[in-house]
């Protein structure tokens, strides 16, 4: 249902916080490692089919030009959202304006600098519009989010926030 895309390989770390995510949801997706500037018609080719082929949602990651998502969302009319990658020369935020500064007509959601999962929930939610059980779980997860938080709450409450941290230290 979802498909990946990476200009490297070398963005498969980062990227496989998205893998898990959608794994944690049930969600079906194909990873690919194409890159818009070495193989553009690949990429073209895989775009362009992408709906046919049964996908509902493209994650387009890439760093520096970050070509990849709006090369991507120029074939498709699928959502692509785009993941800006950390680099040593900017610090990612070369690819963040990338990503996010496209020409009217041709949008690509774009999530933070390596943010691989949050681009996975955009996915998820993004499907769970026309999907009910995805919604479901998309709920249950966000309320033990709140619960995590809440119960983080009531600890650094009773504890006070020298020993909440004195004990977050001994647990990491």
């Amino acid at each position: 249902m979802v498909l990946i895309v990476l200009g490297s390989d070398s963005d498969l770390p980062t990227m496989s916080a998205a893998c898990s995510t959608l794994d944690e949801f049930g969600v079906c997706y194909s990873l690919r490692i194409l890159s818009a500037h070495r193989v553009p018609q690949e990429v073209a080719a895989l775009a362009s089919s992408a709906q046919e082929q049964g996908y509902r949602a493209i994650i387009a990651a890439a760093g520096m030009a970050a070509h990849l998502p709006g090369v991507i969302a120029a074939y498709t009319t699928l959502p692509v959202i785009g993941v800006p990658l950390q680099s040593k020369v900017l610090d990612g935020q070369d690819a963040l304006y990338s990503i996010v500064q496209m020409p009217p007509g041709v949008p690509v959601a774009t999530v933070g600098i390596n943010a691989a999962k949050n681009a996975a929930l955009l996915a998820v939610q993004i499907l769970a519009t026309s999907d009910a059980s995805l919604s479901d779980a998309l709920q249950s997860y966000k309320q033990a989010m709140a619960e995590a938080v809440l119960n983080k709450d009531s600890q650094v409450q009773a504890m006070g926030y020298k020993a909440y941290l004195q004990e977050r230290s001994r647990q990491q």
